[in-house]
């Protein structure tokens, strides 16, 4: 079985725009972006784009046993090797944009914590809009979203697009210090309450 980041860098290679990264992401920053997974409680936790699981780790390392983490990965080969690393985690090979109608196949009424690792830069405007409202349409009104940009991509105008459209979506929306222990430097949009 290949590594993550050998499995990382064939499938960014194969799709860039789905992949959007070269590597995992680090530990420091897969802490900064599960920060909002609350430690007490049945939360339902929603993970969009996990990857190989970094920020699963931490997740689950935060809800120690408790609530629904429901990770959706639309790489197949991602989400096999996910599933077979955690298998608490209920993994769905799937697009982040039927995320309502996951919930409800599962009987969940709404999402608490949104994490997601999705690469936004790479996304056209529509996309972004529709991923968006599916995250909105997904949480209850106090909810936590959280999300990661690379610190190099930011002059881009397709960042500089998901950034407005963030406060454009959100009431709060408040950028981490740079992490710069990951391969690339990155940082987090930690958002809240999505506006009706």
């Amino acid at each position: 079985m290949p590594s993550d980041a050998s499995l990382f860098i064939e499938q960014f290679m194969r799709a860039p725009a789905v992949v959007g990264a070269v590597a995992p992401s680090s530990r420091r920053l897969a802490e900064a972006v599960a920060a909002p997974v609350p430690e007490k409680g049945e939360p339902v936790v929603v993970e969009l784009g996990p990857g190989t699981g970094p920020f699963t780790a931490e997740i689950q390392r935060r809800l120690g046993g408790r609530g629904h983490h429901l990770a959706v990965e639309i790489n197949e080969r991602m989400a096999a090797r996910l599933a077979a690393r955690f298998p608490r985690v209920d993994v769905v090979t799937g697009d982040a944009g039927e995320l309502p109608d996951m919930l409800a196949e599962r009987g969940l009424p709404a999402a608490d914590v949104v994490v997601s690792g999705l690469p936004w830069a790479a996304f056209s405007q529509e996309r972004q809009r529709r991923l968006l409202g599916a995250v909105t349409a997904s949480m209850v009104p106090g909810a936590a979203f959280t999300t990661f940009a690379y610190v190099h991509a930011m002059p881009l105008a397709t960042a500089r697009r998901f950034r407005r459209l963030l406060h454009e979506v959100f009431e709060e929306v408040v950028p981490s210090r740079t992490v710069w222990r990951n391969l690339p430097p990155a940082f987090v949009y930690n958002a809240r309450r999505p506006r009706v």
